[in-house]
């Protein structure tokens, strides 16, 4: 089979750790090389197995998910518990542009194609647990969470279930992370820069989602206007408030939500 990307690598099964793979290609998207990140579940025989990508937040890259939460060890557990089904984790960096990308096309790179073309063929072609009739699920947290809910409600034919953790809702909701200016990420669609605007847009295809946030978290108030705003609309989600702020403790407990949601739409 021919390769989608000009150059690719994946890590030697010899040296991996814990049942993480990892992978850089060459993307047309990005104009640079990129790199994933995957927990791949230990039965080397499964296969068609369901896709997870899990975006990291600004300041983060493709490993700090499995480093600062151990998601692969848990979905290693959760697995051998039978709470879930097998699932691969995709968990590719946002470009590596500033501080974040906020996974939007800008700077001449397409930093939403990498996420939704370039990450999922990568995971496809050098993963052989995963296959073309993969189902597709999309989280993330904080920047991540912005373009979970912004990309899975996008791109629904896609992606079969959406999820966001204490999520930036509204582009100019980055000014409180980046040092670079918010024009240098402005769009020409609305619907690229505002999550109620994504789902006005498309809110006759929308896929199941959810989404979290803490209530000490600096982004709650963002979080309590979008799910008011699709309450008056009559739009179905799920929105749930838990202790907590924008911190890593909160995602490592509540992930977890998350994983049991996309197994649920299995």
């Amino acid at each position: 089979m021919s390769s989608k990307f000009h150059t690719t690598e994946l890590s030697d099964p010899r040296f991996e750790a814990n049942q993480l793979r990892h992978i850089t290609v060459k993307s047309k998207s990005l104009k640079n090389r990129g790199d994933i990140t995957v927990y791949v579940p230990s039965n080397e025989e499964l296969t068609n197995l369901p896709i997870v990508i899990l975006l990291h937040g600004v300041y983060g890259s493709h490993w700090i998910w499995s480093q600062k939460t151990g998601i692969h060890l848990k979905m290693e557990t959760w697995i051998k518990n039978n709470e879930i089904e097998p699932m691969i984790i995709a968990m590719p960096s946002d470009g590596l542009w500033g501080d974040g990308s906020a996974y939007l096309p800008h700077s001449n790179s397409d930093f939403e194609k990498w996420i939704t073309q370039d990450v999922i063929d990568a995971v496809v072609e050098l993963i052989p647990q995963a296959s073309p009739q993969s189902k597709l699920f999309i989280a993330g947290l904080s920047m991540g969470g912005f373009g979970a809910l912004r990309l899975g409600l996008k791109h629904h034919d896609k992606f079969s279930g959406v999820s966001g953790l204490s999520s930036i809702t509204v582009l100019d909701e980055m000014k409180l992370f980046v040092e670079e200016p918010i024009n240098h990420y402005k769009q020409t669609e609305k619907e690229n820069e505002s999550i109620y605007e994504t789902v006005l847009k498309y809110k006759n295809q929308l896929p199941p989602f959810r989404f979290d946030c803490g209530m000490e978290d600096v982004l709650i108030e963002g979080n309590r206007k979008l799910h008011d705003q699709l309450e008056a609309l009559n739009i179905n989600h799920t929105y749930k408030e838990n202790p907590g702020k924008h911190e890593w403790i909160y995602w490592e407990t509540h992930i977890k939500e998350t994983i049991l949601f996309f197994n649920t739409l299995l």
